[in-house]
């Protein structure tokens, strides 16, 4: 098979996947500590986060090797340390997303400077799924301040309003003539 990536595209893109592996360790030891401090639902949450990022890697992993590439599977850092609590096991994790949206966007400027379309057009859909990432993050911050009485006028009751709005009906009950 030719190779359709330059050796600059295939190493920066082989980072990435490293990083992305990173990404799922970092999801991975937070979603145990949360577990294990009685956070059964945000654990699921960052388990399913976990599952996301080796998807990540795994996709970048075959487009490397489609193009042509050779995948390298290299060691990754050891997760960070636990966080102090749930306010800084998000903005961890939304630090960490804003990160990798950096990198991210230096393999698609490289894409674009060798005019390599092809890439630019894969790393597009990681782009957009930083966007995401980085904006659920910062609403669940959003919530957990709520949740937790912080700022914006927060309390708890708050975020139950919140949360039942999210699925509440559009439309008003209009009042309604009695039969005398």
């Amino acid at each position: 098979m030719s190779k359709r990536i330059s050796d600059k595209m295939e190493k920066i893109l082989n980072t990435q996947m490293t990083r992305e592996a990173y990404q799922a360790q970092v999801y991975l030891s937070y979603a145990s500590w949360a577990e294990v401090n009685g956070f059964p639902g945000i654990a699921t949450f960052l388990y399913g986060h976990m599952q996301e990022e080796r998807e990540h890697m795994f996709k970048i992993l075959k487009y490397i090797n489609d193009r042509g590439g050779e995948s390298k599977i290299e060691a990754i850092k050891a997760a960070p340390k636990n966080p102090k609590n749930l306010g800084d096991c998000f903005e961890q994790i939304l630090q960490h997303e804003i990160d990798n949206s950096k990198e991210i966007d230096k393999i698609v400027n490289l894409a674009h400077e060798e005019k390599d379309w092809s890439t630019f057009n894969f790393g597009q859909w990681f782009v957009e799924e930083q966007i995401e990432e980085e904006t659920l993050i910062n609403d669940i911050i959003d919530k957990y301040h709520l949740a937790a009485g912080e700022g914006k006028g927060g309390n708890s009751n708050l975020y139950d309003m919140d949360r039942d709005l999210a699925s509440a009906s559009q439309e008003g009950d209009l009042p309604r003539e009695e039969n005398l």
